[in-house]
């Protein structure tokens, strides 16, 4: 199993203390930011990565192996965004600008960072269809599934997720590509790029809307010859590993068994776990996933499953559900959710038990009270 990190990255880094471009988006995004009761930090920063792998280092993963990543070529880009959208983008390179309203920004180092993010999702899924793993997992920023094909959105300027999938299609011979985003936000990206696509089967489980961005209802099913291949699953607030095991169990499943496919990929956030306070998974919830995802893949596509790191913005249950992803690519079996806790119970009711017991006539235990 090779979980892919490449340091350049971290050059994304946008900074706000910085002044950026002077146009009116950026006296808007500042008043807006003024107004908060609280300093604003751009959430998607370098530290995401880098405590994931300081966790990896304290605590390895017995068979996962690193390896670095690979730049996108304006090609592979250019095979789900437009002219206009990657020239924009790369006559940044060098500066720091705000994007769109969604406070999206790039410092001078973020347009090389989102081609190596792009290119070692194409690396992750070029290790796997030639055999040389069996899974992988694109250790990647900035993130990609709210890129749409003419603009930069939510984080993301890049479709990273998207990007790889035409790859393999284009190149290494993928008919069929089933994508699954279990993100906290929907893909609205992702579904935008393949919403007409008949190959390309797209399940993006997700917090409802008004949650951002607002899309991914449950009627939006994709259309022409691509409908039918967008299936959303629209969760309630603080909903966790049950809900989620149920859709996994009684929707990808079967949808994975129609449709076919040549190549799982998943667009990994790690936010629906409590920590982001969006949903409610566990770290057991997230391997459990990643468990169903493998016995799909092994079901119908030679086990050809690559992960590629989308959002999660709690630094420990970011790092913590990479690694319970890791730890069952590599081999071990998925724990039993919900079971936190359970076995301190256990311990604790053994401890006390003597304490609530009433005694005989003769100041013994009454048998059928004895363990």
């Amino acid at each position: 199993m090779i979980a892919f990190y490449d340091e350049r990255v971290l050059a994304h880094e946008p900074n706000l203390e910085v002044p950026f471009l002077p146009d009116r988006m950026d006296r808007r995004i500042r008043h807006l930011l003024s107004g908060l009761s609280a300093p604003w930090k751009y959430p998607e920063h370098p530290g995401r990565l880098t405590t994931i792998r300081e966790l990896l280092e304290r605590e390895p993963v017995a068979g996962v192996r690193f390896e670095a990543g690979i730049e996108a070529t304006r090609e592979q880009l250019a095979r789900v965004h437009t002219t206009a959208h990657l020239d924009h983008l790369f006559a940044l390179r060098g500066k720091n600008a705000w994007l769109d309203v969604d406070t999206t920004a790039v410092s001078p180092g973020s347009i090389e960072a989102a081609e190596v993010a792009a290119g070692t999702a194409i690396a992750a899924v070029e290790a796997v269809l030639q055999g040389r793993a069996d899974s992988s997992f694109a250790l990647v920023r900035p993130p990609g599934h709210h890129a749409e094909p003419v603009r930069a959105r939510g984080f993301c300027l890049f479709n990273n997720v998207a990007v790889a999938a035409a790859h393999a299609q284009a190149v290494l011979g993928c008919q069929r590509v089933m994508i699954v985003d279990w993100d906290a936000h929907h893909g609205n990206g992702t579904q935008e790029i393949f919403w007409a696509d008949p190959d390309v089967l797209f399940v993006d489980i997700h917090r409802t809307a008004p949650f951002y961005p607002g899309s991914g209802h449950l009627e939006e099913i994709g259309a022409g010859l691509g409908e039918g291949t967008t299936v959303n699953i629209p969760m309630p607030g603080g909903a966790g590993d049950e809900a989620y095991l149920k859709a996994f169990r009684e929707i990808l499943v079967p949808a994975a068994d129609w449709f076919q496919p040549d190549l799982i990929l998943v667009s990994a956030g790690f936010d629906p776990h409590w920590h982001d306070l969006a949903l409610n998974v566990s770290y057991e919830g997230f391997a459990v996933m990643t468990g169903i995802l493998q016995q799909m893949a092994h079901r119908h596509c030679n086990g050809n499953l690559v992960f590629v790191l989308e959002g999660g913005y709690n630094l420990e249950s970011l790092s913590k559900g990479v690694r319970s992803v890791l730890s069952v690519l590599a081999g071990q079996p998925p724990p039993v959710p919900g079971s936190i806790g359970l076995a301190e119970v256990e311990a604790a009711a053994a401890f006390h038990r003597g304490a609530f017991v009433r005694l005989n006539d003769d100041n013994e235990v009454p048998s059928d009270l004895k363990t």
